[in-house]
């Protein structure tokens, strides 16, 4: 009982929910914006309990169970993304698969289980410190990829590779590796270019091309343009509601509830509010790492270090778009905007890492893998 409760991530579970207080103070004035009824709002307060009993229900058994069931999962995640086209595209994309009123969008379940056969394959392997060793997790990486791509959903195909890099990298990999395979990548890029459709072509011009203050474009300028303005509305401290029908009217930002929702908090609560938001999720990534070097199973280490990359790709990648550093894609950010899929999947990925720092050396077989790493490279270097 005393290990458990000095083990329990308390400040970790403080920055979870602080955060998801944040998205339903955003999406509420999201609705504002637009003078909607507050459904959104209802309908998050509703993912919000059912992420946090999924957070709680994942904390409570071993996670040898996820370890165990971790192919089979991801063999199930890919199946789902293939399911998709058996339902009809929502806005263009086939993203969903919907039944009656319940919606699953299985690109949020397949990050997590790509992580997961990732973690399983990597925990007591050393070829990964050989080119060879990449063969595997690579093409665990592109499957789901191409997959999420041809939705079409660059943003979060895109997803998988930083979170490929930062598991080999904690798995041993050689750094002359890395740099040779993301050299590889750049050169590529010419060939990617030519392949991406025209409308995702356009995205990326958007930010080449950005628009001045005094300019009001209309083409796929036209989210950026708005949401940089919104930003700078905020100031250091924020607006109050008396600006709620100047924003609708003049700096309306489309998808205000989901992949903006950082530039709303931004003009209600100014840089301050950013600050703090920023600041939640960096102590949650500090204390996913903290936990990661705390555990001494390999499959858990890794598992850990995955969630931590996944989740500061998209607060990275996200925050970039809406001021205008990356080209806007339709990616979320995680635990505040607005989307059942996404929330109770990063709840289950929540509890997972609770589950994990609750038991940090359950099922160490052998030798921890910081020893085996640590020996790995020793023993590389005197040869």
């Amino acid at each position: 009982m005393h290990n458990s409760v000095r083990n329990f991530p308390w400040m970790l579970i403080f920055c979870a929910l602080s955060l998801l207080a944040a998205g339903l103070c955003g999406i509420q004035e999201s609705e504002k914006l637009v003078a909607s009824s507050g459904r959104m709002f209802r309908q998050q307060v509703l993912w919000a309990a059912l992420a946090i009993s999924v957070a709680a229900a994942a904390a409570y058994p071993q996670y040898a169970v996820m370890r165990r069931w971790a192919y089979a999962g991801f063999a199930a995640s890919l199946f789902l993304l293939v399911a998709v086209y058996w339902f009809p595209a929502v806005n263009g994309s086939h993203r969903w698969i919907r039944i009656g009123p319940i919606g699953l969008q299985p690109s949020e379940l397949a990050k997590l289980f790509f992580i997961a056969a990732l973690a399983r394959w990597l925990m007591y392997r050393n070829e990964q410190r050989r080119l060879v060793g990449w063969v595997v997790p690579l093409l665990l990486a592109v499957l789901p990829a191409a997959l999420v791509l041809r939705e079409p959903d660059l943003g979060t195909a895109l997803l998988f590779f930083p979170v490929l890099m930062a598991v080999m990298l904690a798995a041993g990999v050689r750094w002359s590796h890395l740099a040779m395979l993301l050299l590889s990548g750049l050169m590529l890029l010419p060939a990617f270019w030519s392949l991406m459709s025209r409308e995702q072509v356009s995205r990326v011009t958007a930010v080449l091309q950005q628009t001045g203050p005094g300019e009001n474009p209309d083409d796929d300028g036209f989210h950026l343009h708005h949401a940089k303005r919104l930003v700078a509305l905020g100031g250091t401290a924020g607006i109050d509601n008396r600006h709620d029908e100047a924003i609708a009217a003049v700096h309306y930002v489309p998808a205000a509830a989901t992949d903006s929702i950082f530039v709303v908090l931004a003009a209600r609560f100014g840089l301050l509010g950013v600050a703090v938001l920023l600041g939640l999720y960096f102590v949650l990534l500090q204390q996913m790492l903290s936990i990661a070097l705390r555990t001494g199973e390999p499959f858990a280490r890794l598992f850990v270090v995955g969630v931590a990359a996944l989740l500061a790709s998209q607060v990275v990648t996200n925050t970039a778009m809406m001021v205008g550093l990356l080209p806007i894609t339709g990616l979320a950010l995680p635990l505040v905007s607005y989307g059942g899929s996404g929330l109770v999947a990063n709840g289950l990925a929540v509890g997972l890492v609770i589950n994990i720092a609750l038991r940090p050396h359950i099922g160490v077989r052998g030798e921890p893998f910081r020893v085996v790493a640590s020996t790995t490279a020793t023993s590389q270097a005197a040869a």
